[in-house]
């Protein structure tokens, strides 16, 4: 679960967040952003964007992350669309069947605050390498947001999730 600096992942998942109407959240842009730069320097991987619709959204946060790459120049041979998770943990369950073999490295792309929680995820639904690809965040939001990560893990272990 260490930040990624391979090159050439076989794939990347792009875990969804907020889409206002069918503009980007701050969070949203970050991740996808970070995503188009890395797909742009490693043209062999293939990139599962990932997240359904919710309350307020226009369209999925899978087709918003979509046409932005889409707009920004990546191929749309190497887009997968899984659009119909609400959670982190069906993110990562739903874009597993887009993988031919969990045993290999999977790039994992959300912000930096969340990141260890979908790594743990990712390890419990079978990943046996996932790779961080941290986007960040606004700095002054950044430890509103550690504290609620403390809280969803705590969650985690209560439920009997545990972190591994």
């Amino acid at each position: 679960m260490v930040s990624s600096r391979k090159r050439n992942l076989p794939y990347l998942i792009v875990l969804g967040a907020q889409v206002r109407g069918r503009k980007l959240s701050s969070s949203l842009y970050r991740r996808i952003e970070r995503a188009r730069l890395y797909l742009t320097g490693n043209p062999e991987t293939v990139v599962i964007v990932s997240g359904g619709q919710g309350k307020g959204e226009e369209v999925t946060e899978a087709f918003a992350m979509r046409q932005y790459l889409l707009e920004h120049g990546i191929e749309e041979k190497r887009i997968f669309m899984e659009g119909c998770s609400t959670t982190t943990e069906e993110n990562l369950k739903f874009s597993a069947e887009y993988i031919s073999d969990l045993k290999i490295p999977v790039g994992i792309v959300t912000n930096n605050f969340h990141m260890y929680r979908a790594c743990c995820y990712a390890k419990r639904l079978g990943y046996q390498n996932p790779e961080s690809v941290p986007a960040g965040c606004p700095p002054v939001f950044f430890i509103n947001y550690m504290v609620r990560e403390f809280f969803a893990l705590a969650k985690m272990m209560l439920m009997g999730t545990g972190f591994f």
